[in-house]
């Protein structure tokens, strides 16, 4: 069992309490998913269950975690840099339990990750490695030290869909407590069995905090529903109120203006009239203090929305966007061949998404795509890579990144447009370096919307985006009229946005039958 009492966690730079009085109780057998949306603190919560002092640089927390001498394993949202210097033996090494583990049960765990035997020992440098192999040593050390209680951060993040189905197996099989952070809505769909909302109101205000012990399908219903009823209820004791009102002032004018021409002569009149505007006064105390219990409307942190592209983002329906021939594809180093013979032809507004196993070479194929098209004339390209920070400079503020041009006039708009994006004015002027991977994210669409670009080129583009702007998202890049060239491996993102899937092998892309959201690519 886990307990966290009456916690209170409030940002040092701004003074935003992000979680307030927060208490929850974990048992073995929970699953329990934090969502919310992008810089909302789930990460920074999940560090302070884990070590309270991680979040001391940055936040002011207050209130009592009670572990039962559990084991806890934690996966962060990023490789620490501390780690991305080592090699993977050296990684591993690190885990007092790795040398005991024999190479028979070794070769099977990598197995079940889609990685070679061999992965364990290799001198390659943590930081060399892709994405989703990353998230998959991180995993496999964490599970090598017998965890009792799993903290996991976006576990599903860059992994490919393989392993997303063990993910959600050892998941749903895992018979101690799981606390996670994901943005994936069908894993969340799949294996949650708490569901914890983390929102900020009322114009980033105010924080609210739900917990729901039901599936996470189940709650989006009742949320829906009972937002629903309040909305109801509320708008019909509004409607209400102002028929009251109405007929208050039309008795209180009567009153009013009977009392201003009556004479003195008849002063019965005059003590009825008064005995009856001290009722009407009453009358106004009591629907004073009816008004103050009225159902209020409901406060929801909605999901961002913009447009990507515009009129010039249209591509000919018969227009080559890319005619694409590579023999080989290496490394970035040279020194390994990942695929050859590889070939993509893309004409018109297609979709097309491309899949494979972790460390195929998916990223590298789209970086160098990317560095073709971003050099053509006749079509206009944005690219957004998995890793922001390769384009990002973490000591710009976001307004910085968005505008180059320092005109005053541009720089008001782009605040105007991040605020449409739940940046509120602190945050407009934080570095890129305090932002959360959602809100970077964020800066990235923002940026291929004002470039007016007819081609995108997405590395994981919804990866950091919470359950509830996912479909949003989605739906943005369904409409977008130009073409799309991308890496996923959100099987909602496949089955919603993409007209073609590829999968990267060591023979080249392969085209892949549709992929249904519900269905892992196995």
């Amino acid at each position: 069992m886990i307990q966290v009492k009456h916690v209170t966690i409030t940002h040092k730079k701004d003074y935003k309490v992000i979680l307030e009085d927060f208490s929850l109780v974990l048992n073995d057998g929970d699953k329990a998913v934090l969502i919310g949306e992008e810089g909302n603190g789930k990460s920074t919560l999940l560090k302070w269950i884990c070590q309270p002092e991680w979040i001391a640089d940055y936040c002011e927390a207050s209130g009592e975690r009670v572990l039962q001498n559990q084991r806890i394993g934690y996966l962060p949202q990023e490789l620490p840099p501390a780690d991305c210097g080592k090699s993977i033996y050296e990684y591993f090494l690190e885990e007092p339990l790795f040398l005991e583990q024999d190479a028979k049960e070794l070769n099977q765990m990598a197995a079940k990750f889609s990685l070679a035997p061999d992965f364990f020992y290799r001198d390659q440098r943590m930081e060399t490695l892709s994405g989703g192999e990353k998230v998959k040593a991180q995993l496999l050390r964490l599970l090598l030290s017998a965890p009792d209680l799993l903290l996991l951060d976006e576990p599903s993040n860059d992994i490919d869909l393989e392993t997303m189905e063990w993910l959600e197996t050892f998941l749903l099989d895992w018979e101690r407590i799981v606390f996670y952070i994901s943005h994936d809505e069908t894993l969340i769909r799949h294996t949650a069995n708490i569901v914890i909302h983390l929102e900020q109101i009322r114009k980033k205000t105010q924080c609210r905090c739900t917990i729901a012990r039901m599936p996470y399908e189940q709650y989006l219903k009742e949320r829906s529903g009972q937002f629903g009823n309040q909305a109801r209820m509320a708008a019909n004791e509004r409607r209400e109120k102002k028929l009251r009102e109405e007929k208050y002032q039309r008795i209180y004018q009567s009153v009013d203006h009977a009392q201003a021409v009556i004479t003195r002569q008849n002063p019965s009149k005059a003590r009825l009239l008064k005995k009856k505007m001290h009722a009407v006064k009453s009358m106004e105390r009591r629907f004073a203090r009816e008004d103050a219990v009225m159902t209020q409307m409901p406060e929801e942190e909605r999901a961002i929305f913009f447009k990507i592209g515009g009129d010039g983002s249209k591509i000919p329906s018969g227009k080559t966007v890319i005619d694409y021939g590579l023999e080989k594809l290496c490394t970035p180093d040279g020194e390994t061949t990942l695929a050859s013979n590889i070939s993509l032809c893309i004409r018109g507004p297609q979709k097309v998404c491309i899949i494979g196993t972790n460390g195929a070479g998916k990223t590298t194929l789209l970086h160098q795509v990317a560095e073709e098209l971003l050099a053509r004339t006749d079509i206009h390209a944005a690219y957004m890579p998995q890793n922001y920070e390769e384009l990002l400079d973490p000591a710009m503020t976001p307004v910085d990144f968005l505008d180059q041009t320092g005109d005053q006039k541009i720089r008001t708009q782009i605040r105007t447009w991040l605020g449409a994006l739940k940046f509120t004015a602190d945050e407009t002027e934080h570095t890129v370096s305090q932002l959360s991977g959602g809100q970077k994210a964020k800066l990235f669409l923002l940026k291929l919307s004002l470039s007016g670009a007819d081609v995108l080129l997405l590395d994981e583009p919804t990866r950091n985006f919470s359950p509830l702007s996912g479909p949003v998202i989605r739906q943005m890049l369904k409409n977008f009229e130009g073409a799309i060239i991308s890496i996923s491996h959100d099987r909602n993102y496949i089955s919603e946005v993409c007209d073609k899937v590829y999968r990267l092998t060591e023979h080249g892309l392969i085209e892949e039958p549709h992929v249904r959201e519900s269905v892992p690519l196995v």
